[in-house]
């Protein structure tokens, strides 16, 4: 079985590969994409090569249903998704299925099962191209009402005005009355905003406060410590400039959103 993956969170798709060696370790990765566009370049590539798509809803340049509108899928896909699952129980379509993060291993053996016992349905392309079509619909429907994050930030860069994407920040601090930005090449820009604001603007999936002074993107996390009081002490690929330590009160949060 080739599978291809869409998913823009690294520790996201090596989970996901941990659980399929267990759950089809005859099941071969033959692609990972990370955006809309990638993934529409890589199907319009090898349509043909994929047996099963797995592919995360939220991508970093936006909803994967616009993969549909670029590209013709013709093999059956699973999403995966971070949404409510009672909400998304009633989008359940045919042969497609959902799995919710993090990906537990009995779900996606679930997943499988469901996948081996349709396999026939999907012969028919056409008919997969329904089903689908359908479901991507109806979950469009549904997500058309859930909040939109912040994608980017306009700061002031010497004299210049310059955006600055989220996906490319690692952290954002307060620091001397002042709140900044910190993107992963190790710059840093000041924000008219606090955190309070940036935190309630963020996609909890992707940033967490860890303290009353620092919110961290879940791909900057590089290493976690054990630390005093009960606390833990984090590396940042993009290093902040003082410790970054997550609160007693947070670990517990801290631990479930790195998905223990």
């Amino acid at each position: 079985m080739n599978i291809l993956i869409i998913e823009d969170e690294k520790l996201a798709v090596d989970k996901l590969v941990q659980v399929l060696a267990k759950v089809r370790p005859s099941a071969r990765v033959i692609g990972v994409a990370d955006s809309i566009t990638a993934s529409a370049d890589w199907l319009n590539k090898h349509g043909d090569e994929p047996d099963i798509i797995l592919m995360d809803i939220e991508l970093a340049d936006g909803q994967s249903f616009a993969i549909f509108d670029r590209v013709r899928i013709k093999c059956p896909v699973i999403f995966v998704t971070s949404y409510d699952e009672y909400a998304l129980k009633a989008f359940k379509v045919n042969s497609i299925d959902y799995l919710l993060k993090p990906i537990q291993q009995d779900e996606l053996t679930q997943a499988f099962t469901k996948f081996d016992e349709m396999q026939s349905s999907f012969r028919s392309s056409e008919k997969q191209s329904v089903n689908i079509q359908e479901l991507v619909r109806q979950l469009q429907k549904h997500t058309g009402d859930l909040r939109e994050y912040r994608q980017r930030f306009l700061v002031k860069h010497l004299q210049k005005l310059i955006s600055i994407e989220v996906s490319s920040i690692s952290s954002f601090f307060y620091e001397d009355r002042v709140t900044f930005c910190r993107t992963f090449d190790g710059k840093n820009y000041i924000l008219d905003y606090s955190l309070d604001e940036i935190e309630d603007a963020m996609d909890p999936v992707m940033f967490f406060r860890i303290n009353r002074g620092l919110i961290v993107s879940i791909k900057s996390v590089d290493q976690i410590q054990a630390y005093f009081g009960n606390r833990l002490a984090v590396k940042l690929v993009a290093d902040y400039e003082r410790e970054a330590i997550v609160s007693r009160e947070k670990v517990n949060d801290f631990k479930k959103w790195m998905g223990k």
